[in-house]
């Protein structure tokens, strides 16, 4: 089970840290994506973490702005954005992949997770 927390309100230029918590299955054994879908958009890739946290990879839009990293010893992921743009608003989904290595987050956009979280909304507006 993946449980996203820490959506909301925000205005532009501001930041949120979202969190992604895990339970029932090993999370030191999966790569773990972040994903969001906009009103009337297709859901799109954001970003992923390998199961070790030794490789990351971002979509070109928020490279510079997101972070993603993980702390296994508590079961959870984390997504810090910074300079948050209208753009980014959209319900945002992380999801778990049964994969190791440093190179299971490579083609994170096309893979098919094992397991979904149930969203948080992230809005931003002045």
């Amino acid at each position: 089970q993946l449980v996203e927390s820490g959506g909301g309100l925000v205005q532009p230029g501001g930041s949120l840290r979202l969190s992604c918590a895990t339970s029932g299955f090993t999370l030191d054994y999966y790569a773990i994506g972040w994903f969001r879908q906009a009103p009337g958009k297709e859901r799109e890739g954001v970003s992923c973490i390998t199961d070790s946290g030794d490789s990351t990879n971002y979509a070109d839009s928020v490279k510079g702005r997101f972070t993603i990293s993980r702390d296994n010893a508590k079961n959870t992921v984390y997504l810090q954005m910074t300079n948050l743009k209208p753009e980014d608003t959209a319900i945002y989904y992380c999801a778990a992949l049964f994969r190791r290595g440093y190179y299971a987050c490579e083609a994170y956009r096309g893979e098919t997770y094992d397991y979904w979280g149930q969203g948080t909304q992230v809005t931003v507006s002045s």
